[in-house]
C-alpha cells in the first residue's frame, strides 16, 4: 500500500534527524548535521534491503516515489530556517566544512565518472589499432553468379 511507503520514509526522516542531533551534540554545534542527507541514505538502504527479500511491492513503492519528487522543495524550505550570517559570523568553520564538502563532491563524481567510463570502454569492441587496416576489406561484395 501507498501509505507503507510514506511510513517508511518518515521512520527513515526521524531516524536521520535523530542522527543528525547525535552528531551535532558530539561535535559540539547547536544545529542538526545532515539530517535529511542521513535519511535519505537510509531511505536508499531500507529500501535495498526491502527489495531483495521482496518485501517492497510497487504499491509501497509509490508512496516513497511521492515524497522522493517532494525531496528538493522539503530540503528547500528546511535550508531557509538555517541561520546562515550567524554561522558565517561565528568563524570559518562553516565556509571550510563548505568548502570541503564541495571538494569532496567533485572528487568522487569524478572518480565515478572514470569508473563507468571504463566499464563502457571495456565491454565496448575494441577499434583496430594498426595502421595497415584496409577499409575496403571490410566491405563485402558478393559473387556475381550470372
Amino acid at each position: 500500500m501507498v501509505i507503507f511507503g510514506t511510513a517508511l520514509l518518515a521512520a527513515c526522516y526521524l531516524a536521520g534527524i535523530a542522527v543528525g542531533e547525535a552528531i551535532a551534540a558530539l561535535i559540539g554545534v547547536k544545529a542538526n548535521v545532515g539530517g535529511v542527507g542521513i535519511a535519505m541514505l537510509f531511505l536508499i538502504a531500507a529500501q535495498h534491503f526491502l527489495q531483495k527479500r521482496g518485501l517492497f511491492p510497487a504499491d509501497t513503492a509509490k508512496g516513497v516515489t511521492f515524497w522522493a519528487m517532494m525531496y528538493i522543495p522539503v530540503v528547500v524550505a528546511m535550508a531557509s530556517i538555517q541561520n546562515v550570517i550567524v554561522a558565517v559570523k561565528s568563524g570559518p568553520i562553516a565556509l571550510l566544512s563548505a568548502a570541503g564538502a564541495f571538494a569532496t563532491c567533485i572528487f568522487f563524481i569524478s572518480a565515478i565518472n572514470r569508473v563507468i567510463e571504463r566499464a563502457h570502454i571495456a565491454s565496448s569492441p575494441l577499434a583496430p589499432t594498426t595502421d595497415d587496416h584496409d577499409p575496403a576489406a571490410d566491405l563485402s561484395v558478393a559473387p556475381d553468379h550470372r
